[in-house]
């Protein structure tokens, strides 16, 4: 027989809500809760996140900042640039308190208004390219992925025969064959809605096996069957309980992805088959810039300068956001 427990005099007093009043309240924490935790304490992510989000200011407002400045990118400085040369007068490319990154050769043109304004056309090829391929790529890959079958089978044939598109050519054939009017879109518009079309629609695929993987996984998971026996329609299944859980990838795809597009866009305008001059663009300007680099090389480092920073602080800032949504990816 056991020996009666002993009890201190006056507990019985005690009422369990004060107890409870004196511990620390536990709060459960969501999963974004979590991750934004994990998020704070990768720094290299957040100065990658910081310039993000910096760059997309610099861009939405662009013209009110070199109006502050007192400059701007299409004005010629011919007087700032050498008559016999045509390279700016002055060291370091004709850097001043007036032209804080220099000036063009020939013409004269402020580099930073150009780069500023370059910024706009560069974030928003690549935000609407992205855009459009994740779109079409959660759709497709999501459906591959539920359906199986003969839908799958025919959807990842056709992922495979976008994969082995020549992107680059097709770009290069289809700016030249394009009337200059269409649809009512004329001059820039026309060129960015091209660009963007051509980075998007052919750039699915890559979202799409991503998606397609992830459903296969899900598809079997207990919430669907739930959602099966409920009565649940196809389309509800889809759109309402799997696409939730799709969140995270498709944000950290979409952040390693824009970073590709701006490259891509880049690469684009450094042909000649981006925007037209004088409108400004990171490509263009180093296209420009090659060749004049053996007499004025300072013209090259800013626009090659920018689109370093901007691919590296997406990438920065996609791999720790992968990095607090998945841990076990590391």
């Amino acid at each position: 027989m056991s020996a009666p427990l002993e009890v201190a005099p006056g507990s019985s007093d005690a009422q369990p809500e004060a107890v409870l009043d004196g511990m620390k309240k536990i709060e459960g924490r969501s999963l974004w809760q979590i991750s934004w935790m994990r998020l704070k304490r990768d720094k290299v992510a957040l100065a990658g996140g910081v310039i993000v989000i910096l760059l997309i200011i610099v861009a939405i407002f662009a013209p009110l900042i070199c109006k502050a400045i007192g400059i701007t990118p299409n004005d010629f400085h011919q007087d700032q640039v050498d008559p016999s040369l045509q390279t700016p007068i002055g060291k370091l490319g004709g850097i001043s308190w007036d032209h804080p990154l220099g000036i063009e050769p020939v013409n004269g043109r402020d580099i930073l208004a150009r780069i500023l304004y370059g910024a706009r056309i560069s974030l928003l090829i690549a935000f609407l390219a992205t855009l459009l391929s994740v779109v079409i790529g959660v759709v497709m890959g999501i459906v591959a992925g539920y359906f199986g079958g003969w839908v799958d089978t025919l959807i990842s044939r056709l992922m495979d025969i976008f994969l082995a598109f020549p992107l680059v050519l097709f770009a290069l054939a289809l700016v030249g064959a394009i009337p200059d009017s269409i649809l009512g879109l004329t001059g820039d518009p026309l060129r960015v809605a091209l660009i963007v079309f051509i980075i998007g629609f052919f750039s699915w695929p890559y979202i799409g096996r991503i998606i397609r993987g992830q459903t296969l996984s899900l598809r079997e998971r207990e919430f669907v069957d739930a959602a099966r026996s409920l009565g649940a329609r196809r389309p509800y299944i889809l759109f309402t309980e799997l696409l939730p859980n799709l969140i995270a990838p498709i944000l950290v795809y979409s952040t390693l992805l824009i970073p590709t597009n701006v490259l891509f866009e880049a690469g684009l305008s450094y042909l000649g088959v981006g925007v037209r001059p004088p409108t400004a663009s990171w490509g263009d300007m180093l296209s420009i810039a090659s060749k004049w680099y053996a007499v004025d090389p300072m013209y090259m480092i800013p626009p090659g300068l920018a689109i370093f920073v901007t691919v590296l602080a997406f990438n920065l800032f996609g791999d720790g956001l992968r990095d607090a949504l998945d841990p076990r990816s590391r």
